[in-house]
């Protein structure tokens, strides 16, 4: 991860952490303001998205309605997977599934993320 603030371990602890707070100031403290994330539960959430998530606001606006809707959220990390400018976190959510989230750095900050889930 070119200039990141973390290591590859320590930011999906981090990010994990936030998101098991449910503190969405300081999981959007880890995106640029240009990021494009996309996930099928945008598409889920916010259908004219058709999964594709553009900027930190929609993001907020985005992660503020699943948080919402999923009041007890949390990840469990279960893998960290590190390329260049690129980092892959394994998680177990609060449901027992295994999803993943591939996220893209530049200038120490997720410009790029895309939500995985299981097929079936």
């Amino acid at each position: 991860m070119e200039a990141a603030r973390f290591s590859a371990g320590a930011f999906a602890e981090h990010w994990a952490a936030a998101w098991n707070a449910h503190d969405l100031n300081a999981v959007l403290a880890l995106f640029a303001d240009n990021v494009v994330f996309t996930s099928p539960l945008a598409h889920k959430l916010l259908p004219a998205s058709d999964g594709v998530v553009r900027g930190k606001a929609a993001l907020r606006a985005y992660w503020s309605e699943g948080l919402a809707k999923a009041p007890d959220l949390h990840f469990e990390l279960t893998w960290v997977m590190e390329g260049i400018d690129l980092i892959v976190i394994g998680f177990r959510n609060e449901q027992g599934v295994d999803r993943c989230e591939v996220l893209k750095f530049a200038d120490g900050l997720v410009v790029e993320g895309h939500g995985t889930y299981p097929v079936g």
